[in-house]
């Protein structure tokens, strides 16, 4: 199971492993009070990509499609694939504010196509 949760709100045990997922840390966390068990900063947008998004909910759609793009060619992707092949539970960790368009969120769709489509084959 493939969870997003904000790395500000409480680690619970429900979590299981969490891996945060943004390029840079998140402001005023410290590393004890974010509970990370993986800091996977590789897995990001490039900084290119998250400079020009910016959080505008209008560049989203564009975004989520060039995010997709960039996880297609990146080698992290199967670094995390392993990860939640051996762990039941991943909460993939996010510092935006917005539970819905965020970086996390492209990714969790992202996998579970992903798996969907290795599942069907």
């Amino acid at each position: 199971m493939i969870q997003i949760k904000r790395i500000y709100d409480t680690p619970t045990q429900t979590d299981g492993m969490r891996v945060l997922v943004d390029r840079l840390w998140p402001r005023g966390l410290s590393k004890q009070a974010a509970a990370i068990d993986l800091w996977l900063k590789e897995i990001a947008p490039s900084p290119e990509l998250r400079i020009w998004f910016n959080h505008r909910p209008e560049r989203f759609r564009a975004f989520s499609t060039k995010y997709a793009g960039e996880l297609a060619r990146n080698p992290a992707t199967a670094q995390l694939r392993e990860l939640i092949t051996n762990n039941p539970t991943i909460t993939l960790l996010y510092a935006a504010k917005d539970p819905a368009l965020n970086n996390a969120a492209v990714l969790q769709r992202y996998l579970e196509s992903e798996a969907q489509d290795a599942s069907k084959t």
